[in-house]
């Protein structure tokens, strides 16, 4: 355990340092979910979403947002680094295979949490209520799924070595029909009933209930177990298949 918990350090630091070095890259990646907040989040003031405050409503949906364009889009960095060869020199040190799963996963929920601490600040202001013991709850289903996400991603950028089409072909085939099931932009009961059948079989749809349930104080709601069961079974996939194909290597 000991040696687990050094090689997870060890890779955590060696993959979170180049965002220290180059900070324009974490505030790019922020764009976007800061667009969907100030752009889009107003305009759910004339409907009936989240109810008398769209924004406790909107705020978890803009999080599992940016849980899906940064951890599941994590492999990219993996395919850079297959592409120059030093992921091969990485896999003829003795560092732990499941060590380097998790230490980069570790990285991508790091960064989620900053990202989801400057989102939280800036919406209060809007009208967010900040329900602490829901926000760390929150949280921390959020990081169960961003580590079972990105561990699927770093499965399909192995997988697509070395071209590397494959990854962005399964990313983006699945990346926005799981956005645009899961509810996180307007209300799903807005929708037809195929579309809500539909969306009940995607996991990030109970996700996104679970996050908004859990970040309004609604800890004993049904769609929090719910959620922690779809979260949970991304993340044991992710995990195990992640740690498979990176102890088989390239």
């Amino acid at each position: 355990m000991t040696r687990f918990l050094r090689d997870t350090a060890t890779v955590f630091s060696r993959e979170f340092a180049p965002l220290l070095r180059s900070p324009m890259g974490l505030l790019f990646s922020m764009v976007q979910p800061l667009l969907f907040l100030f752009l889009f989040g107003p305009l759910l003031g004339g409907t009936q979403a989240g109810g008398p405050s769209p924004w406790q409503w909107f705020v978890p949906g803009v999080l599992v947002l940016m849980c899906l364009f940064g951890p599941m889009m994590a492999g990219y960095n993996l395919l850079v680094e297959l592409g120059g060869g030093s992921l091969e020199r990485m896999l003829v040190t003795p560092l732990n295979r499941s060590a380097m799963l998790v230490g980069r996963t570790g990285k991508e929920f790091v960064l989620l949490l900053a990202q989801a601490a400057l989102i939280i600040v800036l919406a209060i202001p809007l009208g967010f209520r900040l329900n602490l013991a829901g926000v760390l709850a929150g949280m921390a289903l959020l990081a169960l799924f961003a580590v079972g996400l990105s561990s699927l991603s770093f499965v399909l950028a192995l997988a697509s070595h070395p071209s590397g089409e494959l990854f962005y072909l399964v990313a983006q085939l699945l990346l926005f029909p799981l956005m645009l099931l899961s509810g996180v932009l307007l209300p799903m009961d807005f929708g037809p009933a195929w579309l809500q059948v539909a969306a009940q079989l995607n996991p990030v749809s109970h996700v996104v209930d679970a996050e908004r349930a859990l970040f309004d104080g609604r800890f004993a709601e049904a769609s929090v177990g719910y959620g922690l069961l779809a979260a949970g079974a991304v993340a044991a996939i992710g995990l195990v298949l992640g740690t498979r194909a990176m102890r088989r290597g390239v």
